[in-house]
């Protein structure tokens, strides 16, 4: 399905949360010159975190906010990410103190990507159908 180009940017910064999710995986083959040993993975993970994903899990629960209202499954699947944002975000903060990095960044690798391809699957396309244009025009600038 196309993307609406007010959704383009989030998908755009999927992109790149889903090689991050694939460089903590364990037993992951190296990427493009990407952190490989545990303790380096961990430490791009939280950088990465600080410097985009926590103002991008902002931006979508701002979109959400907005567009609750139009249609019950986008309210119920938000409710659902805005408690997967917490939960990635106790997971990416918890890092610091793991006492099993390998086996943390690997579960934090797959939570990551399945939420994203939820987002990507389920919920993009249930605002492409439900959303009125001018709604999804008026939201474009909380996604930039």
């Amino acid at each position: 399905m196309k993307r609406h180009s007010a959704l383009i940017p989030l998908s755009k910064e999927h992109h790149d949360s889903l090689i991050l999710a694939q460089v903590l995986k364990k037993d992951a083959p190296a990427y493009k010159g990407l952190p490989t040993d545990p303790a380096a993975k961990s430490e791009f993970a939280q950088k990465k975190f600080k410097d985009y994903i926590s103002m991008h899990f902002d931006k979508e629960e701002a979109v959400l906010d907005k567009l609750r209202d139009c249609h019950n499954e986008i309210q119920k699947l938000g409710d659902e990410i805005i408690r997967e944002h917490q939960q990635l975000k106790a997971a990416f903060l918890s890092l610091r103190q793991s006492q099993n990095l390998e086996t943390d960044l690997d579960k934090l690798g797959h939570a990551l990507e399945e939420h994203i391809r939820k987002e990507e699957r389920i919920l993009f396309p249930l605002i492409q159908d439900y959303v009125p244009e001018e709604m999804l025009t008026r939201i474009a600038p909380l996604i930039l």
